[in-house]
């Protein structure tokens, strides 16, 4: 499964991931705002899409647009996705994070590595 990713980039899910996300979205009350919008996007903009015998895949021309891609792609493992960038939009993206990378670790592994 293909949708939007957040910073302009592309998710690419095993279908039994999607499904488990999709599940946990579904258990977010109706009256969250932020999960209806978050929902809104992720799922209307999903698609299933089968490799080719080649491996190749097809991604939809909306979701090109929206991550800006165009002839050199990044695509990088994500933990449980993978996620696809218009190389120029990863470049910047990582020159921009790279600084903040060391401080993030304390917040986002509690307990360190």
């Amino acid at each position: 499964m293909i949708t939007k990713g957040q910073e302009r980039c592309l998710y690419v899910f095993p279908v039994a991931e999607f499904a488990r996300i999709a599940g946990q979205l579904r258990e977010q009350p109706m009256t969250h705002k932020a999960a209806r919008a978050y929902s809104r996007v992720f799922f209307a903009s999903a698609h299933d899409e089968v490799p080719d015998k080649q491996g190749r895949v097809t991604i939809p021309g909306h979701l090109r647009e929206y991550a800006g891609l165009n002839r050199e792609l990044v695509v990088i493992g994500a933990s449980t996705r993978v996620e696809v960038w218009d190389r120029q939009a990863w470049d910047t993206y990582l020159a921009e994070s790279e600084e903040d990378f060391a401080d993030i670790e304390e917040g986002v592994l509690p307990g360190g590595l």
